[in-house]
């Protein structure tokens, strides 16, 4: 029944994500808002909606073990997993510098989030400051994107122009019926996750990084794929390292300020290094514009199966809190 709990969840949560991103973009075209506006605000915060709502319900919940799982996890299966996988398929190849450039910038705000977080706890300025980092990259961003030109904001809104509601009183109900069952899903997910710690015996953190953060990745993970198959390899890197920035620095930033919270000690002494040592890969590569080919993709996604594996038979009591 648990499974079937958290399953519910996620479904709910991925097709309540997209009805509010589908309303949310229709709204805002409806209301004259500019396509590079939505594409970098809209699109953005809706995409990661269901992250968002599963770390606010599970640190209100009071296990932040999910909540920091969550990100964190969901930022390792990005590098290893999201691009990995696509890499079988395809080469990815994205040689522009802007790439390169955001992933310094995603690295910076790993550095800044672990250092804000080293003493254990995050509380509202804490937050507010990871909040203040990612608005001003949405800031600078934008308006770079309008004096050199940004074709990834249009190209994104394309997609989900392709089945958007005409009517605004169908954009509103989309965008109702996103919020109601996003809420409604991490209810379920965050209760079902809890339950099979219990049953299984590990600690909170550990389902939140493996089974939560597996889940809430699946529309990235389906993204990259079809960019691979499409050979836009510098979509499905793109799509990474927005998500990775905007986990760290929005979500938890957002759920820090709604409620502070505690950081579990494996979270600290070994997840956050190896979702820091996993951003870090990413430099070199950017920066020989050699393509993520097939050996390295295999490779990618060996370490992530080898990092779950990890948790449950390596890590699972290390840093355990008492199961209750």
């Amino acid at each position: 029944m648990m499974y079937l709990q958290v399953a519910a969840g996620l479904v709910i949560l991925l097709v309540c994500g997209e009805l509010l991103v589908r309303g949310s973009v229709a709204l805002a075209e409806q209301m004259g808002v500019s396509k590079l506006v939505i594409g970098f605000t809209v699109i953005a915060f809706g995409t990661s909606a269901p992250e968002l709502v599963v770390c606010i319900q599970a640190a209100i919940d009071g296990v932040p073990g999910i909540a920091f799982g969550n990100v964190i996890g969901s930022n390792i299966a990005n590098v290893l997993l999201v691009i990995g996988v696509p890499a079988l398929i395809y080469p990815l190849v994205c040689d522009t510098r802007s790439a390169l450039r955001d992933c310094l910038i995603m690295v910076f705000a790993s550095i800044l989030f672990m250092v804000l977080v080293w003493n254990g706890e995050l509380h509202l300025w804490q937050g507010a400051l990871l909040l203040a980092v990612l608005t001003a990259v949405i800031v600078r961003s934008y308006y770079r994107a309008r004096k050199e030109g940004d074709e990834g904001a249009e190209e994104a809104l394309e997609e989900y122009e392709q089945n958007m509601p005409k009517s605004i009183y169908i954009s509103i109900l989309f965008v109702l019926m996103g919020l109601f069952g996003l809420i409604f899903g991490s209810h379920l997910l965050v209760q079902g996750a809890e339950v099979i710690a219990r049953v299984a015996g590990v600690s909170d953190e550990i389902i939140g990084l493996t089974l939560v953060a597996l889940g809430t990745s699946l529309p990235e993970l389906a993204t990259s794929i079809i960019a691979a198959f499409r050979r836009h390899g510098d979509v499905a890197i793109g799509n990474v390292l927005g998500s990775n920035l905007f986990n760290i620095t929005g979500i938890i930033g957002v759920t820090a300020i709604v409620e502070p919270m505690q950081a579990p000690l494996q979270i600290l002494h070994f997840d956050l290094w190896i979702m820091l040592f996993v951003s870090l890969l990413m430099i070199p590569i950017f920066i020989s514009k050699k393509p993520i080919g097939r050996v390295m993709g295999g490779a990618f996604c060996i370490a992530y199966v080898a990092y779950v594996m990890a948790q449950f038979y390596g890590m699972s009591g290390v840093y355990a809190a008492p199961v209750h």
